[in-house]
């Protein structure tokens, strides 16, 4: 009787540490911390456009842009977050998401081959016949590079809109001026790049799985207080549940708004509990664009790559423990450092 009564009694307390240890955010809005590691790869294809708009703000020339650096750095990006995923014991292997990061990463390296094989020939060559001032055709390219790498910060590439894009080609641009040959090989050459994604596109929209567009647009945070100093207006965030200890259950925006809240939560003296039914000692991943030299103050870091086009800029992603987050990102503001990306689950 006594031994039964033991077993009952160790029965209840597993039953009691595992509802302490359960979850806050609802069922429908938890997600596995192996999705901090493999989102490294997958905002390599957000980085490696918003560098190329940079690069083309500043009248770049595309046959200079390091296409197959950004390949290898993209190749080098996967392998380094899988590795840090396998070595996680709390990470579920999630076949898809790096089914999804394969076909990416494929894609990508397909595209950056044949442009580099593109521009570094037909390309440059076109170039040196062109004068000092870009053409329409250039002008335009550097447009459209910026609203595609805002664009895809908040949705997926494949809604965004190539076929006006390459209207606009034809449209806004004129048959005729100064640096003809040039200007006609940039149309050329736009023409095929908008034509081929938007084709790649509408065919990616309907093979898409039903699970990507339903995936939902807000993740679950507990932060340990009230934000009543918050930065900024958010109408996203709403507040689903209070606690007795000061804690507040919190539905905030996903993907680069999230990093945008994130630091005015921290700001506002506030710390991070849980997020997408992730605990204080769950590993988060921050980006940082730095000097060469620069080491976060803690936590671990996953990833130094240089920046390509700005040798003087290092991109370093290094995790920390959710519970170390808000402070971490303080240290940030204190040291005028850019984060790139916080990497949500």
């Amino acid at each position: 009787m006594k031994a039964l009564w033991r077993i009952l009694c160790l029965l209840c307390v597993v039953m009691l540490t595992q509802a302490v240890a359960a979850p806050l955010a609802p069922l429908e809005h938890r997600r596995g911390l192996e999705q901090t590691w493999l989102s490294v790869p997958e905002w390599y294809r957000v980085h490696s456009p918003t560098e190329f708009a940079a690069y083309l703000s500043h009248d770049g020339k595309p046959s200079d842009f390091p296409w197959l650096g950004h390949v290898g750095q993209l190749w080098g990006s996967y392998a380094a977050a899988t590795r840090a995923q396998l070595r996680d014991a709390r990470s579920a292997p999630n076949a898809g998401y790096h089914l999804t990061n394969l076909a990416t990463a494929g894609g990508t390296s397909v595209e950056y081959s044949l442009r580099a094989g593109y521009e570094l020939t037909a390309g440059r060559l076109a170039e040196l016949t062109r004068g000092v001032a870009p053409t329409a055709e250039e002008t335009l390219a550097a447009r459209v590079a910026q609203d595609y790498a805002d664009f895809i910060r908040t949705r997926p590439w494949y809604e965004f809109d190539f076929f006006a894009q390459l209207a606009a080609v034809w449209r806004d641009t004129g048959a005729w001026g100064p640096d003809l040959l040039r200007k006609w090989e940039r149309k050329y050459a736009l023409t095929t790049e908008y034509l081929a994604k938007g084709l790649c596109a509408q065919l990616v929209r309907l093979v898409a799985p039903a699970s990507a567009s339903s995936d939902k647009p807000t993740t679950a945070i507990v932060v340990d207080r009230w934000l009543d100093r918050i930065d900024g207006a958010w109408p996203e965030m709403q507040r689903l549940r209070s606690y007795q200890t000061g804690g507040q259950l919190l539905l905030v925006p996903r993907h680069a708004a999230f990093s945008i809240i994130s630091t005015a939560i921290a700001r506002s003296g506030a710390n991070f509990v849980e997020i997408a039914g992730n605990g204080p000692e769950a590993p988060i991943l921050l980006s940082v664009l730095a000097g060469q030299d620069w080491k976060p103050r803690k936590g671990a870091v996953l990833l130094r790559q240089p920046v390509l086009t700005q040798p003087r800029v290092t991109q370093v992603v290094f995790s920390v423990p959710i519970s170390a987050l808000a402070e971490s990102l303080r240290d940030l503001d204190t040291q005028g450092l850019r984060l790139e990306h916080l990497h949500d689950y």
